[in-house]
């Protein structure tokens, strides 16, 4: 199987779209998310750091996410595929992660869900915007 290639300028492209998707996602479910993480809001410190770290791993996640997509090979860099790529990449990894790492530390499912909600978002994002751009 031939590598399809992947657009830098689509993961980039990606990276954004994700990382918007977010700021709405965690905007509306704060106040849920922020009493589910058990973090008092009035302690809460919104470092630039945080956001410039989420991005850089969300850049890195379209990269990866790009790859797999062009491993399809020639012709198959396409909205459909990279929203099945995503998906599946969300239910292997990042939702079964999560799920696993918010057992171990004792957080209620009510986190998991809002956090693995983003995370298919971001996910779907992703793969249609990879996907859409092509190679």
């Amino acid at each position: 199987m031939a590598f399809a290639g992947m657009s830098y300028i689509g993961i980039l492209l990606a990276a954004i779209a994700a990382f918007a998707f977010g700021a709405l996602w965690y905007g509306g479910l704060s106040k849920p998310w922020l009493r589910a993480a058990r973090i008092d809001p009035t302690t809460v410190k919104m470092s630039p750091s945080l956001f410039v770290v989420s991005f850089v791993a969300e850049l890195i996640m379209a990269w990866v996410l790009a790859g797999v997509i062009g491993h399809l090979g020639d012709g198959q860099v396409t909205i459909r595929n990279g929203l099945i790529s995503g998906a599946m990449v969300w239910l292997g990894f990042m939702a079964t992660v999560t799920t696993v790492n918010q057992r171990y530390e004792g957080y209620g499912w009510d986190l998991t869900v809002i956090d693995a909600g983003h995370w298919l978002g971001v996910a779907l994002i992703m793969g249609v915007v990879i996907g859409w751009w092509g190679v």
